[in-house]
Parts: C-alpha cells; sequence; structure tokens
C-alpha cells in the first residue's frame, strides 16, 4: 500500500511514463510508417539517424541508438541524472519499438507522407518532453555549446539543421530533401503545440493612472489574478517630484488579448501597455481556454 504523503509522487510518475510510452509508439509509427519508406529524414539527432539508415545498409533501430548515445552522455554532465536515465530508457524503448514492431506503410504519397511522418515524430517528440525526456539529442547537443559560446539554442539547433539537410540534399536529392524539410517544419509545429498546448500566454505590463480601475475589472470581468508594481513616473522629467504609479501585470491568453485591450481603452486610452510572450505559466491564478466575449 503507497503511503499517503507518497500517492502524488506515484500518480506523477505514472502519467510521465504513460507520456512517454505514447510518445516513443507515436514516433515510432510516423518513422516507420511514413518517413523511412518514402526516403525522407528530419532534422536533429533522428534526422541524422534517418540520414545514416538511408544511405547504408545499417537498420534504424540500431543507428538511432547509437547516434543518441554522445547527447545522452553529454546531457548526463549538464543535466540532472533523472533526466538523463530517463531520456536512456525513452530512446532505449524506441530502438526496441523500430526493431520489434512491424508497423504497416500507410502512403506512398509523397506530400502526405511528409506532412504526417513529421506530424506523428514531432507529437511523439513532444509527448517525451511531457513525460521528462527526450527522444532527440538536439536540445542536449544545443544546450552544451549555447554555454560555451556566445550563441542561443536557437541558432545553434537551426546550423545544425542546415547542415543535416545541406547534406541530405547531396545524398538524397533535391526533392526527397524538399520534403523533409516539410516534415521536419510539421514535426516542430507539432512539437510546440503538445508540449505548451492550445493556447499562447502573454504577459501584459499596463502602466496608467487609473490601474485601480483597471485592476478591478480585470478581476471581475476576467476572472484572473493581477500583480501590483509600485513604481514611479518619469516621462519627459517634468517634475521635480516623480509621481508615485502603480503597474500592473497580468497573464492571459492571446483569446482573451482583445478583452483586456477593451478594458484597458475603456478605462484609460492613454495607457501604457507592454505584451510580451508568455512560453508557459504554472500556478496563480489563471482562467484556461477562455473564449473572447
Amino acid at each position: 500500500m503507497v503511503k499517503k504523503e507518497h500517492q502524488p509522487i506515484v500518480k506523477r510518475t505514472i502519467v510521465e511514463l504513460l507520456w512517454i510510452i505514447a510518445g516513443v509508439f507515436s514516433a515510432g509509427f510516423g518513422l516507420k510508417s511514413f518517413l523511412l519508406p518514402n526516403n525522407f529524414i528530419d532534422g536533429g539527432a533522428t534526422g541524422i539517424s534517418l540520414l545514416i539508415a538511408e544511405t547504408t545498409v545499417l537498420d534504424i533501430s540500431y543507428v538511432i541508438l547509437v547516434v543518441n548515445i554522445p547527447f545522452i552522455t553529454i546531457g548526463y554532465l549538464q543535466m540532472s541524472r533523472k533526466f538523463v536515465i530517463k531520456t536512456a530508457c525513452a530512446v532505449s524503448a524506441l530502438s526496441l519499438v523500430l526493431a520489434l514492431i512491424r508497423f504497416p506503410i500507410i502512403t506512398e504519397d509523397l506530400l502526405l507522407a511528409s506532412v504526417f511522418g513529421g506530424f506523428f515524430l514531432g507529437a511523439g517528440i513532444g509527448l517525451s518532453v511531457r513525460g521528462g525526456c527526450v527522444i532527440d539529442g538536439t536540445e542536449i547537443l544545443a544546450l552544451f555549446f549555447s554555454r560555451r559560446l556566445n550563441i542561443s539554442m536557437g541558432d545553434i539547433i537551426i546550423i545544425i539543421n542546415v547542415l543535416i539537410f545541406g547534406v541530405s540534399v547531396w545524398l538524397l536529392g533535391t526533392e526527397a530533401a524538399l520534403y523533409s524539410m516539410l516534415a521536419y517544419f510539421v514535426a516542430s509545429k507539432t512539437m510546440d503545440f503538445i508540449i505548451q498546448g492550445i493556447e499562447e500566454y502573454l504577459g501584459l505590463t499596463i502602466i496608467s493612472e487609473y490601474s485601480a480601475d483597471i485592476k478591478t475589472a480585470i478581476i471581475k470581468e476576467m476572472n484572473t489574478g493581477v500583480t501590483i508594481l509600485h513604481g514611479e513616473g518619469g516621462y519627459g522629467g517634468k517634475e521635480s517630484t516623480p509621481k508615485k504609479i502603480d503597474i500592473l501585470y497580468t497573464v492571459v491568453t492571446r483569446l482573451e488579448l482583445l478583452k483586456v485591450n477593451r478594458i484597458v481603452d475603456d478605462a484609460d486610452p492613454k495607457a501604457f501597455v507592454v505584451i510580451q510572450g508568455v512560453r508557459d505559466v504554472k500556478g496563480g491564478i489563471l482562467r484556461r481556454r477562455t473564449l473572447p466575449q
């Protein structure tokens, strides 16, 4: 019998395991049913594995495991042991799924294969990330170099993929490389959707003399939280004594942005509003999946 205080941990572990299993099977399905039969590749470590498998007699199930070993080793030096262990297990599971399970070839239509192959592969990678690991080690390598070079992770990933697709043009031909780029684009967008969800969060900083009215309206009409920051006005330096002002900060979805703008405009058309993208949110008072009214 699991102790009550351990139940949340056990429940979270089970949920993460289910995410990873679903991710492994989705990625395997995308690879064996769509991308491999049509000689397409993807970006990152998976793309390197596919490229090697397409141009040699080596089986993808072995290649994908060997290619990810250096990334997992780097991850051991950079990240938590739990993350590395889960990643190693997930990559090994993907290798076994590719080796042991016969997935049917769904279509030989090149456009459908690239789109749906990218979709299922991206979903698999996204689901594994939801489970707390990765089945593509590109992000680990990008993190490793970004900490040593003055380059962002995004730029490093772009450089890696440009090299991969450049080689694919030479080895697979221009048409196959173009379809592979389409598959990568679909995979990356699907992965973002799986990880971040349907909503895009926005952080709003609102500076207004009528902040009290705006705060009350947002809480009442939006049913979401507002943080009050105490600041001073500094516009133009016209006043010898800076004027105290309350600055509001709230997080809403993009669907709710129009309604917030209406609230602010009704209270103070001259209000200064800064809108920033927010990758994710946790805790607080946030009403999810709200349609604009």
